[in-house]
C-alpha cells in the first residue's frame, strides 16, 4: 500500500499540477511586504496545486487571523504540528502522499529516491533543496559531536545506516542493504525527524563551515561551552524558539516579544497553492494565546477563540453547546483515534514475583477484563456515545476486526469468578476479597497521573464490579514522573493511561505500540528499555507472547510487501485481543472542536497525535476566516 499510494500520490500531484498549472495565473496575496519578489518567484515552479471542491471545500480568501488559546508557552511548537508541512504526509484516507517532495520513488523497499521542488524556497527566500537533506544526513546526524548516540532508528535497517548520494541540486537517494519501511513512514509524524536543515543558515555555526571567532562569540552569548551545544540551540526545528531560523511550514515565528502571545505569520515562500492561483495559506497570522488550561473551556465558550480542540475534552461538551448561540460558534465532534480513552495496565515486568506471575498468566487479565461493565461506564462517563469494547484498532482502520474489540470484553463476572478459582484463588478474607498465593490480600494498587478526572471516576467504577469478584482496586494519583519512575523502578503493579496512540493504523505504520520496543510503555518498560538500550538495560523478554510479539515486529521491519505487514498486523493485533495484554474500557469518545468563523473545518473528523497532528491531517493551511 505505501508504494502504491505514494505512486498514486505522484501521479495526482503531477496531473494537478501539469494540467492546469500552465493556464493558472497565480494571484498575488494582499498585505505582504512590497519588496518580496512576485509570487511567480516565490512558490516552486511545479507547486502542489490543491483543488478544494474536488474534496468537498470551497476556494478561500486571503486575510485576517485565526485565534487559539494554549495551555503553556511551549506549546507554540504545535504550529509546526497544525501546520503539517512534511517531505511526505498522510492525507484523509491515511495514505501517503508527497507534499514538500514533489515526488518519491521506492525500488525494492530499500531505495528511496526524494525529488524536491525546483525553485522551492525557505521562509526567508533562500532556496531549499538536495544541498539541505545533505546537511543534514552527513552534518547533522552522522557528526558524532552533534549526535553522539549514531543514527536514528528510521535510519539503520538490520543496524546498518544507508548510502546516501546527491544526484543534482533537487533529488537525492538513500539506498540500504534491506527494506526499510520505518523510513518513510517516520517522515510523516506530526513530529518528525525533519530530514532537512537550512544549511545556509546552520552553517555558520557548525565547526566545519563557520568562522570560529563568530562561533566563539555566539557560544558565549547563550554560554555554550563549544560549537556543538550552540548549533543545537539554533537548531530548533520543532520547538519554534529560534525566530531566525527559516522554515518550510505554513506559518513562521518571526517575533520573540512575548511569553504569553505568539504571532505566527504567513510563510511568503510556502510551496502549495490553489486551483485559482491563490498561495496557500489563506490566513494571515495564526495568533497562539496562553491561558489557563483550567480556563481555556470558558475561553472558548466566551468565544475567545477561532479554531480550538487543545485542552478540551469530551466533559466539555455540554457547556460549549450551550455557548454556541450567544457567542456564534458550532462545536464540531471529532473522532479520538487513541484505542481506548481509558486503558487499565498491568506491568508484566513487576518485580514483585508474586505479583509478576500471576499478571502473567492471561486468566487473570481475562477475569480482569470480564469483570468489568464497560456499558454502565460507557453510559455514566460518556453518555452512551463512546463504544465499550478492548484497546484496539477502530473501525476506521483497514485492519480492524471485530472481535479485536469484543473478545473477553463482555461483563461476565460469573466467568470471572470461575477463572479466578482455576487459578487457584480461592482463599477469601472476612471482607470477600481474595487472597494472594502468598496471603496477602488481592488488593490492587491502580496508579495514574493524576491529569484526568474522568480516569479516576472511571476506576470508581472498576473497583465496584470488582470487589464482585473477589478484587479491591484502590486508585492512587500520582504524577506522570512519579508514574514512570516507578515503572522503571519496578514498583508499579498497574496503572490506567490512554489507549493506543495510533487506533487507526494501516499496515504502512510502524506496529511499536504493539511490541515491547520502547520503555515509556507502562506494561512492559524493563522489555522496552532493553530493546531501545540494545540489550545494555533492562530485561531480555521472557514470556512467550512478547517474544512472539518482538519475532512479528522484527519482521515488519525486514517486510518487502504490503502483503506481509498486513500478515504481521493482523497476527500481533490476534495475540492482543487473546491476551488481554492492555485492558480497555471505551473508545471512540468525541472530541470536541470549537470553530468560530473559519471556514474549511470538517465538521467531522480524525482528532489525533500520530498519525492525524492534530489539525494536520485536516489541512489547516486550506482554512480561512469568514469575514
Amino acid at each position: 500500500m505505501l508504494k502504491n499510494s505514494i505512486r498514486a500520490g505522484l501521479f495526482l500531484t503531477a496531473a494537478l499540477i501539469a494540467g492546469p498549472l500552465a493556464a493558472l495565473e497565480l494571484k498575488e496575496t494582499p498585505g505582504l511586504d512590497p519588496s518580496l519578489p512576485p509570487v511567480a518567484e516565490r512558490v516552486p515552479s511545479e507547486p502542489l496545486v490543491v483543488d478544494l471542491e474536488a474534496t468537498g471545500r470551497t476556494v478561500g480568501k486571503h486575510g485576517g487571523k485565526i485565534d487559539t488559546l494554549i495551555g503553556r508557552a511551549k506549546d507554540v511548537r504545535l504550529i509546526n504540528v497544525w501546520g503539517y508541512a512534511r517531505l511526505v504526509g498522510y492525507n484523509e484516507d491515511l495514505e501517503l502522499v508527497p507534499d514538500i517532495l514533489e515526488n518519491v520513488e521506492v525500488e525494492d523497499g530499500r531505495i528511496f529516491t526524494l525529488h524536491t521542488r525546483e525553485g522551492h524556497k525557505w521562509s526567508d527566500g533562500h532556496p531549499f533543496g538536495a544541498e539541505d537533506i545533505r546537511y543534514y544526513f552527513e552534518d547533522v546526524v552522522s557528526n558524532e559531536e552533534l549526535t553522539p548516540s549514531g543514527l536514528p532508528p528510521f535510519l539503520l535497517s538490520n543496524g546498518k545506516g544507508p548510502k546516501f548520494e546527491v544526484l543534482d541540486e533537487t533529488t537525492v537517494r538513500f539506498t540500504w542493504d534491506d527494506p526499510n519501511p520505518l523510513f518513510l513512514p517516520e517522515l510523516a509524524k506530526s513530529r518528525p525527524p525533519f530530514l532537512y536543515r537550512p544549511a545556509h543558515y546552520l552553517k555558520q555555526f557548525h565547526g566545519k563551515y563557520g568562522d570560529p571567532d563568530f562561533i566563539a562569540a555566539e557560544a558565549a552569548k547563550v554560554k555554550a561551552r563549544s560549537w556543538a551545544p550552540l548549533h543545537a540551540k539554533k537548531d530548533d526545528m520543532y520547538n519554534a524558539r529560534n525566530v531566525e531560523l527559516p522554515s518550510l511550514q505554513p506559518w513562521v515565528r518571526n517575533r520573540d516579544d512575548s511569553d504569553l502571545r505568539f504571532v505566527l505569520e504567513r510563510n511568503p515562500f510556502y510551496h502549495r497553492v490553489d486551483s485559482t492561483g491563490q498561495q496557500l495559506p489563506y490566513a494571515d497570522e495564526v495568533v497562539m494565546t496562553v491561558a489557563d488550561s483550567k480556563l481555556i473551556p470558558a475561553k472558548a465558550q466566551a468565544g475567545e477563540s477561532n479554531l480550538q480542540a487543545r485542552n478540551l475534552s469530551f466533559a466539555d461538551i455540554t457547556v460549549l453547546k450551550k455557548g454556541e448561540k450567544q457567542n456564534d460558534y458550532v462545536t464540531a465532534l471529532w473522532s479520538n483515534s487513541k484505542g481506548s480513552e481509558i486503558s487499565i495496565l498491568p506491568n508484566l515486568t513487576v518485580k514483585d514475583p508474586v505479583w509478576r506471575e500471576l499478571l502473567r498468566d492471561k486468566r487473570f487479565r481475562h477475569a480482569l477484563s470480564l469483570g468489568i461493565d464497560r456499558n454502565l461506564l460507557n453510559r455514566v462517563l460518556f453518555f452512551g456515545l463512546g463504544k465499550p469494547g478492548n484497546d484496539t484498532v477502530l473501525p476506521v482502520s483497514p485492519l480492524y476486526k471485530a472481535e479485536y474489540a469484543s473478545k473477553w470484553a463482555e461483563y461476565d463476572p460469573d466467568q470471572a469468578n470461575a477463572l479466578l478459582d482455576e487459578i487457584g484463588l480461592t482463599e477469601r478474607n472476612g471482607e470477600g476479597i481474595r487472597l494472594l498465593p502468598d496471603g496477602r490480600p488481592l488488593e490492587i494498587i491502580v496508579e495514574t497521573a493524576g491529569e484526568e478526572q474522568v480516569q479516576d471516576d472511571a476506576l470508581e467504577l472498576v473497583s465496584e464490579t470488582w470487589r464482585e469478584i473477589g478484587v479491591k482496586l484502590f486508585a492512587k494519583p500520582s504524577q506522570r514522573d512519579n508514574l514512570r519512575e516507578r515503572a522503571i523502578t519496578g514498583q508499579l503493579v498497574m496503572s490506567v493511561w490512554y489507549g493506543l496512540e495510533n487506533g487507526i493504523p494501516t499496515s504502512e505504520m510502524p506496529p511499536e505500540d504493539l511490541a515491547p520496543v520502547r520503555g515509556d510503555i507502562l506494561s512492559w518498560h524493563s522489555w522496552g528499555d532493553y530493546y531501545e538500550t540494545q540489550g545494555e538495560g533492562g530485561e531480555k523478554p521472557d514470556w512467550k507472547p512478547a517474544e512472539r510479539l518482538m519475532e512479528l515486529y522484527k519482521s515488519w521491519l525486514e517486510s518487502r510487501t504490503q502483503e506481509e505487514r498486513a500478515r504481521i498486523w493482523e497476527e500481533m493485533l490476534a495475540i492482543h485481543a487473546e491476551e488481554t495484554i492492555r485492558i480497555g474500557l471505551v473508545s471512540g469518545v468525541p472530541q470536541p472542536v470549537v470553530v468560530k468563523g473559519v471556514e474549511n473545518v470538517p465538521l467531522e473528523g480524525i482528532y489525533g497525535w500520530d498519525p492525524g497532528a492534530h489539525f494536520g491531517i485536516h489541512r489547516m493551511d486550506e482554512f480561512y476566516l469568514a469575514e
